[in-house]
């Protein structure tokens, strides 16, 4: 029951078998992906409830999963794309990844089985020459920092007064931090859109979170006037806190590029189910023509501003479902632009109790 409420959050179709290949548990995207109720799946095994095939329409519950069990799975390596049939009688490509399960002793328990339709991704991969030309560009200005203070410190050390040296290597310091992230940026988009990006999931104070994303942000953004507003009853979430913070730092970075610094909000906010994190800015705002298009890859609204790699906002709204949540935008023209994003509120006593 525990782990049926967390795979109740997640954004893929998941399907718990036991030993003998019976499913037990059905997540809701799982629900929606085949057509059918969980009520008509549990109980009926995998190969009859997902007839899963090759592309090429070779059958994959034959082998089993290890000779002393019977339970049938896609016999070649996790991750790959296969087709299954929906409740209609028609087919779906989906990308499959399979985790089996054993008892103390060794023996085979069950398996958990993931699928996920290509079509969710937001759309086609890039042209992998358009990612390394823009991120490129985005690359040679820290790295243009870093070699000219560094070259400065070594051959100017001794005639440099102490203050100087500290404020050197503190834009050293920052700039490499600026470059990492690219890099991070570069992994992020490779595993969003091969559906192998990993979360590293503990429980973390967004508040906390937003609070050290406001101070990273005032050393490239001295004018930064944020207020973080968070209730006491807004809970703590089991989300990976790297993650959270690559959101609300492209999330608070773009608000003052492309907003105001001064006035910022972020904003927390439970439910039963999630909480929310809003980023709202005092700005322009965002035409109604632009708004959907916002968090489409390499998409810039207005090259006449500062401009970064126009992955930012692709990149977070794919982490951000990833946890199970949403991020979405809102604006109004004269008044300003919000993005909000939710991450669900998960019981650990039944997860793991």
């Amino acid at each position: 029951m525990g782990e049926a409420t967390a795979y109740a959050y997640l954004p893929d179709a998941v399907l718990e078998a036991d030993a003998a290949g019976i499913i037990a548990t059905v997540n809701p995207a799982a629900e929606r992906l085949l057509g059918a109720s969980s009520g008509s799946l549990v109980g009926r095994s995998l190969a009859a409830a997902l007839v899963p095939r090759t592309s090429a329409g070779q059958a994959l519950c034959e082998g089993g999963f290890h000779p002393s069990a019977s339970l049938p799975t896609v016999r070649r390596l996790p991750d790959q794309l296969i087709v299954v049939r929906c409740a209609d009688g028609t087919d779906v490509a989906v990308q499959a990844a399979g985790t089996y399960r054993r008892h103390a002793d060794g023996t085979l328990s069950g398996c958990v089985l993931s699928l996920r339709p290509p079509a969710r991704r937001a759309q086609p991969p890039a042209n992998p020459i358009e990612i390394v030309s823009t991120v490129s560009h985005e690359l040679r200005s820290p790295l243009t920092s870093v070699k000219g203070y560094t070259s400065l410190l070594l051959n100017r050390w001794d005639r440099l007064a102490d203050d100087q040296k500290k404020m050197m290597l503190e834009q050293v310091n920052h700039d490499a931090d600026r470059v990492t992230r690219l890099i991070t940026e570069l992994l992020d988009i490779s595993r969003l859109e091969l559906g192998r990006l990993v979360l590293r999931r503990q429980l973390v104070d967004l508040k906390a979170i937003a609070g050290m994303v406001v101070e990273k942000v005032s050393m490239d953004q001295p004018a930064l006037d944020a207020s973080v507003e968070f209730p006491d009853e807004v809970p703590k979430v089991y989300a990976d806190p790297d993650k959270v913070e690559q959101v609300l730092t492209n999330l608070v970075e773009n608000a003052c590029k492309y907003g105001t610094p001064l006035g910022l909000r972020i904003i927390g906010l439970s439910d039963d189910q999630s909480v929310s994190v809003s980023v709202a800015d005092r700005g322009e705002g965002i035409p109604a023509a632009d708004l959907p298009q916002v968090f489409r890859k390499f998409f810039r609204r207005d090259l006449s501003k500062p401009s970064g790699t126009g992955l930012g906002l692709w990149i977070s709204r794919g982490l951000v479902e990833a946890h199970g949540g949403r991020l979405t935008a809102s604006s109004e023209l004269g008044a300003g632009t919000t993005f909000t994003f939710t991450l669900p509120i998960i019981d650990l006593d039944e997860v793991f109790g």
